[in-house]
This record gives structure tokens, C-alpha cells and sequence, in this order.
């Protein structure tokens, strides 16, 4: 028996709407009418324009540049349908931004992904829906249910059919040490050997390339990432692969394409052949790069929505 709210309904803010149209059309319905928007001051307001009482609602919306603007939107939203009285309230936030502080690392440092936890709690949220979130661990800043969608199936099946046959000459790369689980599961799952770029970050958004683990000599290589932000790490990752250890081609994927500043132009002019992103978060308006292609996360988010509705597990989506 559901015991949730008698119908579903899509609904979606600013951040990433093409993603939220193309869940509905794989679900079968139609996304809910709702309008946000800024008064002239930059306040941002939400009208929803349907009911929404005792219904199962879901709320896209990725937490991407402008962060501020979407996280509010996202909290106005899940407060106007909590006040609206609806049954459930789902957050399905493909990109979860304020995931990178997720830890003291100096005296005085906040945990601002935990702060963004609270309010979406606090907002109204019954449950959140996301990707591949950059530390696992945030799950636990919730005290509400959390379902951590992975994307390294999707990037499977894409880099499978492209490299069958060429397990033996294509090396998966880690491009720092904190993402080497995600790479070790992802190059087991091709068949693919593992390697390790070492780097000392000397500040933020700046590495130093030391070392490469593993070896990549004369192999096309595929590194392997959870975000890109300026492209600075990966590219250097990059370009150490074929300087320093020699290999022919490099292939980069990450889930979440944040790409803020030079990020565009360094991956244009960086080693990378091709550069794979989710549609996490959307491509930047108005530029281009011959180099990055995007694959879709709908399937994976629509069939997790209808789960999630039904009542059903969830965790198929993970194997």
C-alpha cells in the first residue's frame, strides 16, 4: 500500500529546467506549473499555480551557479509547498553545491554543507534525491531520508562501448588520491587497470603535479572525476599523464560540470581529446568547446523518482 500522496507532481526552479522536462517525458507527465523569478531588489519569489494538496512532490532543482540564488529558490519552493499542504516533499537536487566543506580543516572553518542541510531540512523537505555527492559522508548531515544516485553506471556503458576490446591498452586514472575509490569501482568495472596522479594542492582551485602511480606509457588513459570547477587539477592531471608518463591519448569524465572561470578555455587547450560531463548541471549559455560532450541523467532520475513514489527500492540503481 502507498502511503504517500495520491499523485505525482514535477515541479522545477531555474537551475536546471531542460533536465526536469525530459524526466517528465520519460515519466509520462507533465512538469507543474510554477513560476520563480527575482523582485527588482534581487529577492527571489515563487507562485505556484496548481494544487499540489496531498500530493507526491518532487522539486528539481541543482544547486549550481548562481549558488545562492538557486539555494534560495530551492528553500522557497519546498516552503510553499509545505505550506500548501502537500503529502511529500522530495528535493532532487542533481548537483548538491556547498559539498566541498564538509570538514573543519583549519581553526574557524565552517561546515557549510551541513548548514545547507539544515535549511532544507528545516525548509520542509521530506527526502533528498542527488548524484554522486563530492564526500560520501553528507548523507549523515541529514536527518531525513538521502539517496545518493551514482553516475559512474552511465559513464560505463559509454566508455564500454567505446574502448571494447582495448581493455589491455586503456588505463583508468584517478586525478588525486580522494577519488581513488570512485576510479578503482569504475575501472573494475571496465576490466581496466587503476593509476594514481599525485599532487600536493597548494591552495584552493591551485595543484602541483608530483607523481604518477602506475603505469601509462604508450596507453590511451581515462581520467576519472566527480566535479570540474576551473579545470586547473584536471588539466595538469592531464598534461603530467603525457609528459611525465608518456601516455597517447587522454580521455577525461566527471559528473558535475561546474566549469566557472577559465575552465572552458583551459580544456580547449588542455591535452584532452574529449571531455564528459552529466547534465547535472547545465552547459554554460552561449559557450561552446569542441572538446566536451554530456551525457543524460533523466533515465536514472526518472526511474529513482518513480521508485521513490511507488514506494519500491531504490537500490537496483546502484548495481
Amino acid at each position: 500500500m502507498i502511503a504517500h500522496g495520491k499523485d505525482i507532481k514535477i515541479f522545477s526552479g531555474n537551475s536546471n529546467r531542460a533536465l526536469a522536462e525530459d524526466i517528465c517525458r520519460k515519466i509520462g507527465t507533465e512538469l507543474g506549473n510554477a513560476e520563480t523569478g527575482c523582485f527588482s531588489d534581487g529577492e527571489n519569489f515563487v507562485s505556484i499555480y496548481e494544487t499540489v494538496r496531498g500530493s507526491d512532490v518532487f522539486v528539481v532543482q541543482s544547486t549550481c551557479s548562481p549558488v545562492n540564488d538557486n539555494l534560495m529558490e530551492l528553500l522557497i519552493m519546498i516552503d510553499a509547498f509545505k505550506r500548501a499542504s502537500a503529502g511529500r516533499i522530495t528535493a532532487v537536487i542533481p548537483y548538491f553545491g556547498y559539498a566541498r566543506q564538509d570538514r573543519k580543516t583549519k581553526p574557524r572553518d565552517p561546515i557549510s554543507a551541513k548548514l545547507v542541510a539544515n535549511l532544507i531540512t528545516r525548509a520542509g523537505a521530506d527526502r533528498v534525491l542527488t548524484m554522486d555527492l563530492h564526500a560520501s559522508q553528507i548523507q549523515g548531515f541529514f536527518d531525513i531520508p538521502v539517496d545518493n544516485l551514482l553516475g559512474n553506471p552511465i559513464f560505463t556503458h559509454h566508455f564500454h562501448d567505446r574502448f571494447v576490446g582495448q581493455e589491455e591498452t586503456t588505463v583508468v586514472v584517478s586525478p588525486d588520491v580522494g577519488s581513488v575509490s570512485r576510479a578503482r569501482a569504475f575501472a573494475q568495472k571496465l576490466g581496466m587497470p587503476l593509476a594514481i596522479v599525485d599532487k600536493r594542492r597548494q591552495k584552493a582551485n591551485s595543484s602541483e603535479v608530483m607523481n604518477i602511480i602506475g603505469d601509462v606509457r604508450g596507453k590511451q588513459v581515462i581520467l576519472f572525476d566527480d566535479m570540474v570547477d576551473t579545470a586547473g587539477s584536471l588539466c595538469g592531471a592531464a598534461q603530467a599523464l603525457v609528459e611525465i608518463g608518456g601516455a597517447t591519448d587522454v580521455y577525461a569524465c566527471a559528473s558535475h560540470g561546474v566549469l566557472s572561470g577559465p575552465a572552458i578555455e583551459r580544456i580547449e587547450n588542455s591535452s584532452i581529446k574529449e571531455m564528459v560531463f552529466l547534465d547535472t548541471v547545465p552547459p554554460r549559455p552561449g559557450v561552446t568547446c569542441s572538446k566536451i560532450k554530456y551525457l543524460s541523467v533523466a533515465d536514472i532520475f526518472a526511474e529513482a523518482i518513480e521508485r521513490i513514489y511507488q514506494e519500491v527500492s531504490v537500490s537496483k540503481l546502484f548495481n
